[in-house]
């Protein structure tokens, strides 16, 4: 009984508290060297009506806040072409820019765009690459972040993770102190956020499908925890775990198929597979202790959990297929809230340093663990698709924000919300085409 009322409070404490709006990003800390870029204004050359969103400034945002990149300031542009026939390199290398970027905005059709640009080496004087793209007024932003993607990859070397999205938690509570939970879907901007559930009863656990269409998460609806999977797209939804007692922690296999939930169904939470197509269920870890808020390892041939089995709560992993539970974790006295790297080599996980909660990298190859937050309560770590950075949610002057961690610790940056508080992030998979 005691182990059970445990339990429910650390749920307690990982629940939503105040409410929040849309995110605002503010890099707090950047690595030395960023990369000099000039992204210039994309012209208009149509005569109807302009585009709605300024595609340069996206471009260029994104850019800026994955701390690679130093951008350089619009009033201090000696130039502003949009063709390669204006471009004078001379001027950009009088300004010490490495790289440049410009473009156009096109008409197409009575509601479409035809969205151009070119990738420079200054230096060089030569282009690197370019992209047309046609679109819409309401893909603009999209439209943005994917030409950001494809120049971070030609510069950076690694697939850029602008054009994907999050999930997280609001609570909003009314005059009279009443409570509204939401699931919340928006750009990894911050930009577009979308209400995708909303309850008078907590919500909680966010995880992205593979396909990156649905989540699952667990309701608290009927005041009973139950398991859901939404189609973020159509709305669609379905209970998919409501066994008696508790029925948490959703992790998706890497194919989509299977779900790894924690349930109480035998008297203690254990973590148990969870057959999407044929509701067939099979239980995992058989333990007196508590064990959850499984992980599944990319080539989907390990789980890793949360476990207080050696007295205080630790890292397992164990093989899908059952066996012996192997620790993973030895070096302090907290570490929880596990999750692989997209290569599979690091996990990232909650940990105490120092009496306070900081996510944490742990080198599954030599078992070093590495502190990247600073702050006294972060929780709910979540890697973005390419493994550059790390999502989760923290404290910052008395409220609850978001933040993200770049995997060496070397650049960092706030998501903070315009009021009240967020928890739960999980970034999303890259879109399936």
């Amino acid at each position: 009984m005691k182990r059970r009322k445990y339990w429910i409070a650390l749920l307690i404490w990982m629940l939503p508290a105040l409410p929040a709006l849309a995110l605002d990003i503010e890099i707090t800390q950047g690595v030395e060297g960023a990369l000099p870029i000039a992204v210039v204004p994309f012209a208009y050359t149509g005569k109807g009506k302009p585009p709605s969103q300024d595609v340069a400034a996206i471009v260029a945002a994104d850019l800026a806040r994955s701390g690679r990149f130093r951008t350089l300031p619009l009033k201090e542009m000696l130039t502003r072409p949009s063709r390669p026939e204006q471009v004078d390199f001379r001027d950009w290398r009088a300004l010490n820019q490495e790289n440049l970027v410009i473009g156009e905005v096109l008409p197409n059709g009575p509601a479409g765009f035809i969205v151009k640009f070119r990738l420079f080496d200054v230096f060089r004087g030569e282009q690197i690459t370019g992209f047309s793209f046609p679109t819409t007024q309401n893909d603009l932003r999209s439209t943005a972040h994917r030409i950001a993607d494809l120049i971070y990859e030609e510069l950076i070397g690694e697939r850029g993770a602008f054009d994907t999205r999050i999930a997280y938690i609001t609570s909003i509570r009314d005059r009279k102190g009443k409570e509204k939970v939401h699931l919340k879907v928006a750009d990894a901007d911050g930009y577009h956020p979308q209400t995708i559930v909303s309850s008078d009863e907590p919500l909680m656990s966010p995880a992205w499908a593979p396909d990156g269409r649905r989540i699952a998460y667990v309701s608290f609806e009927q005041r009973k925890p139950s398991v859901w999977v939404q189609d973020v797209f159509t709305g669609k939804r379905q209970r998919v775990s409501a066994y008696k007692g508790i029925n948490g922690a959703p992790a998706w296999s890497p194919d989509g198929r299977y779900l790894a939930v924690t349930l109480s169904k035998g008297g203690n939470p254990d973590i148990y597979i969870l057959d999407l197509r044929r509701r067939s269920l099979r239980q995992l870890t058989r333990h007196w202790a508590i064990d959850t808020e499984a992980s599944w390892s990319p080539d989907g041939r390990y789980i890793v959990f949360t476990s207080d089995r050696a007295g205080a709560p630790q890292i397992y992993r164990i093989p899908v297929s059952g066996g012996t539970p192997e620790r993973i974790t030895y070096e302090g006295n907290y570490n929880a809230r596990a999750s692989y790297a997209p290569d599979g080599r690091y996990l990232t996980m909650v940990t105490r340093a120092n009496g306070d909660f900081r996510i944490g990298l742990l080198d599954t190859q030599n078992g070093e663990l590495r502190v990247l937050s600073r702050g006294d309560l972060d929780e709910s770590p979540s890697f973005a698709p390419n493994g550059s950075m790390i999502i989760y949610a923290g404290r910052d002057a008395g409220r609850g924000v978001l933040w993200a961690v770049s995997t060496d610790g070397r650049v960092r940056q706030r998501l903070a919300t315009q009021a009240g508080d967020v928890r739960e992030p999980a970034w999303s998979p890259y879109h399936q085409q």
